[in-house]
């Protein structure tokens, strides 16, 4: 069977726009992933179905493509959790719903992409959720896939509330929504996690459309290579089972994220000349940008031990406040980002427990990073994850503004509110905060991932020598070949990356059935 759309993977912008191509009964859509499918809500795994901490490890689980990536040059390996189930990484990530502020996307219109502006944009963003707080108007929606919701202040856990009176004695603004296009303080943060499910791409779109007989859905199935004819894509080599099969289709969709969609494109025999040809792959285009421009959001913890008295729970919310400012000096808005964790642990690649707590934790976030990295193809074979370089903290900019952050935290910490909660703190040491050059020591080795990697198939027109694909998705050069991911960013969003994924998706499938 010729299918009319094949879509390669089951994410957050791939589940999207598998649902909406299918509300056409006409055309018929093959969406396939990598991971297993769990069509029945009350089989699946604790781990995926809860959005706090579970018994199972997400970090290590199998609905996790478990990749590593290097930082810096003196930090140890790091971890990059990537969803590997369907609804990828919005089925095991933190549920923070928090969008973009409107510069980022006008930024991405300045580059050339005039349908990718705020005003452009607003009615998808809009169109993904359901706000259980700000549902209507102008700049929310009450009634989309997607449950948001904001912890009440009567359920906000201590060193949370803490947290906040810190921040407001600080002299930052109060923000109860952080999704106004406006928005910049503390306040609670958005999550989409209604009484602790994880409410996934898979449970919020995917499920309303598993009923269609256009739409099929085919799980544990691995993607070879995209096939073409010339430049035309036509199908896609799978392997499920220890079998390999061809599917064919008039439009190939690839929705594999970050790192699986350049991955997809070199194996295929598209990407840069060079590293196609290093590892006996056939050029089918040379296309300079694919891998290059690797984005995220460095991010630090400040950790601090409790009192023995404290409570802790593994299995409350761990993150229910958020603050956005913007770094003295800086002419980007809201470019740091603070999360309260109210259960800190150790780094399971270094021996850490995710049920054994640590005490609490700031997680200092650098938005707007000007520093950006490069995925390398490392081998032909499909099963060996490509090298992740993210050269964090090259940039002066990115360290000053990150150092200001960490002592923010720190500062935050002495608050008198934390007085009957934090023992002392953990990391960094005062000896680490002594000078610049001690703290960018410490920053080198501790900075790990934001877990937002993006922009590895960007956007732009195509006399931009790094763009990827058009406004549209179309991978310049090719045909009936789309990207539609977090991967086709120009920039990385001033904010938690999963919101702004899944408006790409609803935007791009809109596209396809305007015909653009």
């Amino acid at each position: 069977m010729k299918y009319d759309y094949i879509v390669l993977g089951a994410g957050s912008a791939g589940s999207i726009v598998a649902t909406r191509l299918s509300e056409d009964s006409n055309r018929s859509v093959l969406l396939l992933e990598a991971g297993p499918d769990y069509p029945d809500f009350e089989k699946l795994p604790d781990e995926v179905k809860f959005g706090y901490a579970t018994a199972t490890d997400i970090m290590v689980s199998d609905h996790n493509w478990q990749f590593e990536g290097k930082a810096t040059e003196t930090a140890p390996p790091m971890l990059v959790p990537r969803g590997k189930v369907t609804g990828g990484s919005s089925a095991i990530n933190g549920q923070v719903f928090l969008r973009g502020v409107p510069e980022d996307y006008d930024s991405w219109a300045a580059k050339g992409n005039d349908q990718w502006s705020f005003q452009h944009v607003m009615q998808y963003l809009r169109m993904v959720e359901s706000d259980t707080d700000f549902g209507g108007g102008d700049f929310h929606n009450s009634d989309g896939p997607i449950i948001v919701h904001r912890f009440k202040p009567e359920t906000m856990l201590s060193e949370q509330t803490a947290f906040y009176n810190a921040c407001r004695a600080a002299g930052i603004p109060d923000s109860p929504d952080h999704n106004a296009p406006d928005a910049s303080g503390v306040g609670p943060c958005p999550v989409n996690n209604p009484n602790g499910i994880r409410w996934s791409t898979a449970l919020g779109y995917l499920d309303m459309a598993r009923h269609r007989l256009n739409l099929t859905i085919k799980a544990n199935c691995t993607v070879q290579r995209i096939i073409f004819e010339g430049k035309r894509a036509t199908g896609v080599e799978v392997e499920s089972g220890g079998e390999t099969f061809v599917a064919e289709g008039e439009e190939i969709i690839l929705s594999s994220g970050a790192i699986g969609s350049p991955q997809i494109l070199m194996l295929s025999g598209v990407g840069p000349a060079d590293q196609l040809q290093a590892q006996g792959i056939p050029v089918v285009h040379d296309l300079a940008g694919v891998g290059q421009n690797m984005r995220d959001h460095p991010m630090i913890y400040v950790t601090f031990r409790t009192k023995k008295d404290h409570p802790m729970d593994g299995f409350a919310p761990r993150v229910q406040m958020a603050l956005r400012y913007t770094a003295p000096g800086s002419d980007l808005r809201n470019d740091i980002q603070v999360l309260m964790q109210s259960f800190a642990t150790g780094k399971v690649n270094l021996g850490g427990d995710r049920m054994e707590p640590l005490g609490i934790r700031m997680l200092a976030i650098l938005n707007l990073a000007v520093g950006s990295g490069e995925l390398r193809l490392t081998s032909a074979d499909p099963s060996v994850q490509p090298s992740l370089d993210y050269r964090y903290l090259e940039d002066e900019f990115d360290r000053r503004r990150l150092r200001e952050a960490i002592r923010m935290c720190v500062k935050l910490g002495q608050d008198e509110g934390f007085k009957d909660i934090i023992e002392e703190r953990i990391e960094p040491t005062d000896t680490e905060l002594a000078s610049d050059d001690a703290l960018d020591e410490f920053m080198r080795r501790e900075v790990t991932t934001g877990q937002h990697i993006s922009c590895t198939c960007k956007m732009g027109p195509s006399n931009d020598p790094m763009a990827v694909v058009d406004q549209y998705g179309k991978v310049h050069g090719l045909q009936n070949l789309r990207v539609v991911d977090a991967s086709i960013m120009p920039d990385c969003v001033r904010a938690n990356t999963n919101v702004t994924t899944m408006m790409i998706g609803e935007h791009i499938a809109d596209f396809i059935r305007q015909g653009s």
